[in-house]
């Protein structure tokens, strides 16, 4: 297991496929960055959102880089409380009924508290693993402060720990591998025979664990079968998820040795170094097998994984984490340079003085490495450190590789990682915007693969979805509510109808399935995948659409979620009819099945017939008496106008229906919306506003919410917190939500670069001001189009752009210029500043040319 000294030479990244004519260099004449990718920490985590996070998008793991005691958090994506669910309700359709015609009469109050009658029982609760502990001897409690450094490095997925005792220096090396399905530690000390320490596991689950073979544990244990917290011999529980987890440690040196303490621990002593190997499986088998009948066997599972794993050295499985991590990861590249000059206040320099190195300098206001990540994110207020944003861009692409992989489960409302039985919120998916905003990054930011979770799971909910919606509503196709989980819950949540009953889930789902198409221009993946989906999310729509008493048809009742209005008996309520959010999603939904029916050649068949009929008689968007976007369709007063939900606007992000090219009038109430909804939120809130004002172009706006994600919050007194930053840049509801991590990356994708399947808008929200030099390479475009722009003191320098999926034509917009251009696949073209080609050459790097 020692690595022998060998050396990783990584394959070559798609980031360096294109290289502009000048970037701002070093003193070696390399691409400089002002700040290498690394969250720095110059101590121990104190709490949980001190921890590094590492994962394999499946386990995952938490790390407090304690010195005389070290912990890492563990979890396993399949541990969820529950059993397969029965998501009807067969009283549904009669309280339905009921509702509708309360809703009718305009008794909107009644309606509300009507509505209880359609929610059902509540999702049931991610859990966790258990705790992998090292507790090491006395002398590590006198370590000199000054010398402990822990940090996380981006580009290699890799967490370290370093500090000194006298006058040894013990490193721990720590990284999730993917393709060898391992969590991974390496221990050394600086003198022979210096490494000492016990190990062993510990968790709040039910659980017992023993050593095996004197240097593996074996841990198993079990989730509970319903969402209360487990109790000691409750026979009332049905069997839950069962799952186990397996260490095996390897020591070096001369003196070291192993020994069984009390038959759950082990204790190393006097070695070199140390390597412990961890796995983990679960019985869990799908959404619709109960654990009871599942014929999974973790504690086999995890021995079979750990007899492949022993064959493999450590300097094999580091190799194979980084060629897999840095595939995805190295794809693309986001550099910021502040400016010497004050770039609004001077005129544009010509292309050649643009090109002259000493025009721009890189910030150097934090480039002491170390200086801790959370004193930067402190400053950012007063400095605004544009390398602090690339950080967090960065960061967010790594947590998604790092919580969403190929055959995991879908990101939750924590991605991966979770402490606590009883999480906020259940940890569960919540479909009214913090799981779409997961996987928001995952196409412009280029890491396709990672979707593929939302992928099966929209499958599954389609099937416990056609369940609820014969039975609950009489209704054709599938239907998902606000919250589900790990068993595809897909009926209403429990309780009042403003967060439990909005029918909009599954269809705000499906346009990732179109989006993952535009983006990609994989016909397979929409015949095969995404169509089905939308033809049975399209039939439900269609049943649920009713006349209303005009020319209309209307979605009754409909919730504008989690917000409440004034109904005319000036009491609150939430329920009415023909939501914005509702015909906003309806109406997406209706363009894409259109546009996929004729990429597919059926637009003769009878669903498309019936969508063309119901999409001229869908409600408009409409603008209310104070120039805002009207929330309900009735111009309700709002008794909330700083609501955390934008719900009315998702028809200018994510959605395509509200363009400033198309609705100016519209573009502008959205404006006014924004305005009037104010700036304090949490976390997730202020990145869709951040997306929201850079798909409206306005720079300054988008900016003012990136920045204001920028504050350092306390974890001892988080309630006094809206949205924020802990130390280890997970972003805070509060408390932590993942959500707003991957809304980040995907708000500043959007300022950079925007398109359809034929446009494509270059620098269309950047602030000049802010960030006026800089280049990103490796984004993505609809039409399969890869992206790369330069920029220099505050205007475009060159754009190369290249596609591997077939011929396109793309009409390319900056500054009010407009030109086509065609691209060959497996050709990179370059572009000027002034949207001239100057040159082209093969993609030769690439399998499929």
């Amino acid at each position: 297991m020692e690595d022998g000294g060998w050396v990783h030479v990584p394959r070559p990244a798609e980031k360096d496929y294109w290289n502009p004519t000048a970037v701002q260099e070093n003193s070696n004449g390399e691409p400089s960055s002002s700040q290498p990718l690394k969250l720095i920490f110059t101590s121990p985590a104190k709490y949980w959102t001190d921890a590094i996070p590492i994962g394999n998008g499946r386990l995952g793991a938490m790390i407090w880089g304690g010195v005389a005691k070290e912990t890492l958090q563990l979890n396993e994506d399949t541990l969820w409380t529950g059993i397969p669910g029965n998501y009807t309700n067969p009283n549904a359709p009669a309280a339905l009924s009921d509702v509708r015609k309360l809703v009718d009469d305009g008794q909107f109050t009644q309606a509300t508290k009507e509505a209880i009658k359609l929610s059902d029982h509540p999702s049931e609760v991610y859990q966790l693993l258990g705790d992998m502990i090292l507790e090491f001897d006395t002398s590590h409690l006198k370590f000199d402060e000054e010398t402990y450094h822990r940090e996380l490095d981006l580009d290699t997925a890799t967490t370290t720990v370093k500090y000194s005792v006298g006058d040894i220096e013990y490193k721990r090396e720590y990284f999730a591998s993917y393709p060898d399905q391992a969590l991974v530690t390496r221990l050394s000390g600086s003198e022979k025979g210096s490494l000492s320490f016990t190990l062993y596991m510990d968790s709040k689950m039910h659980h017992h664990s023993f050593v095996q073979e004197n240097n593996q544990i074996h841990f198993q244990g079990s989730c509970p079968g319903k969402r209360i917290p487990p109790r000691l011999n409750a026979g009332d529980n049905p069997k839950g998820i069962q799952f186990s987890a397996l260490l095996n440690l390897q020591i070096g040196g001369d003196t070291g040795v192993i020994s069984d303490v009390d038959g759950r621990k082990l204790k190393v002593e006097g070695a070199d170094w140390a390597v412990i190997l961890l796995v983990a499986s679960s019985s869990f088998d799908g959404p619709f097998t109960n654990p009871i009948d599942s014929k999974k066997d973790p504690s086999s599972d995890c021995k079979t994984a750990m007899t492949s794993l022993r064959k493999l050295s450590y300097a094999d499985i580091h190799a194979h984490h980084l060629d897999d991590y840095q595939s995805l990861f190295r794809r693309v590249s986001l550099e910021l340079w502040k400016s010497s000059k004050n770039v609004l206040g001077s005129a544009h320099l010509n292309a050649e003085k643009q090109i002259a190195a000493d025009e721009s300098v890189p910030f150097t206001g934090s480039e002491n490495t170390t200086v801790s990540t959370a004193e930067r994110v402190k400053s950012f207020q007063t400095d605004e450190d544009p390398s602090l944003v690339q950080l967090l861009f960065q960061y967010g692409r790594y947590l998604l590789i790092s919580c969403s992989r190929p055959g995991t489960q879908v990101a939750n409302l924590q991605g991966l990682w979770n402490k606590d039985i009883e999480p906020p919120w259940d940890g569960a998916q919540h479909l009214n915007i913090n799981l779409q905003m997961n996987y928001w990054p995952a196409l412009s930011c280029n890491l396709k693969e990672c979707q593929e979770p939302l992928f099966d799971y929209i499958s599954f909910l389609s099937i416990n979805g056609t369940k609820t919606a014969k039975v609950n509503y009489e209704a054709n196709g599938w239907v998902v509510h606000q919250v589900s989980d790990i068993w595809a819950k897909t009926s209403p949540d429990r309780g009042e109808a403003v967060w439990a009953f909005w029918p909009m889930g599954g269809a705000w789902l499906c346009t990732h399935l179109w989006e993952h198409f535009v983006y990609s221009m994989d016909t397979d993946f929409l015949k095969n995948k995404a169509y089905p989906l939308l033809e049975g999310c399209v039939q439900f729509l269609l049943s649920w659409l009713i006349k209303g008493p005009g020319r209309y048809l209307e979605t009754n009742p409909s919730t504008s979620p989690e917000h409440m209005f004034i109904a005319p008996d000036g009491k609150q309520a939430s329920v009415s009819y023909s939501t914005t959010m509702d015909t906003s999603i309806i109406k997406e939904v209706f363009s894409e099945i259109l546009s996929a029916a004729e990429i597919l050649g059926r637009t003769d068949d009878e669903l498309i017939q019936k969508v063309r009929e119901a999409q001229q008689q869908l409600p408009p968007t409409k603008i209310s008496r104070d120039g805002t976007i009207m929330e309900w369709a009735l111009d309700f007063i709002d008794p909330d106008i700083h609501h955390r939900h934008l719900s009315h606007l998702f028809g200018v992000f994510p959605g395509h229906t509200i363009t400033l090219q198309k609705n100016p009038d519209l573009s502008k109430a959205a404006e006014n919306t924004l305005t009037k909804r104010g700036e304090v939120g949490p976390g997730w809130s202020t990145m869709w506003k951040a997306a929201l004002w850079a798909r409206l172009h306005r720079k300054e706006e988008a900016y003012r919410m990136v920045k204001h994600l920028f504050v350092l919050v306390d974890p001892a007194h988080e309630s006094e917190y809206e949205g924020g930053l802990y130390s280890n840049l997970f972003t805070s509801h509060p408390p932590f939500q993942i959500d707003a991590n991957f809304g980040f990356s995907a708000a500043i994708a959007e300022m950079l670069v925007q398109s359809t399947v034929k446009d494509l808008y270059l620098l269309p929200a950047l602030p000049r001001d802010k960030w006026p030099n800089g280049c990103v390479k490796g984004l993505k475009a609809r039409g399969g189009v890869t992206v790369n722009v330069c920029w220099k003191e505050g205007d475009l320098h060159e754009v190369g752009l290249w596609s591997t999926d077939g011929n396109r034509i793309q009409r390319l917009h900056y500054g009010g210029r407009t030109v086509n251009a065609s691209l060959l696949s497996c050709k990179i073209y370059t572009f000027d500043s002034e949207l001239r080609c100057i040159r082209t050459y093969s993609l030769s790097q690439v399998a499929s040319c």
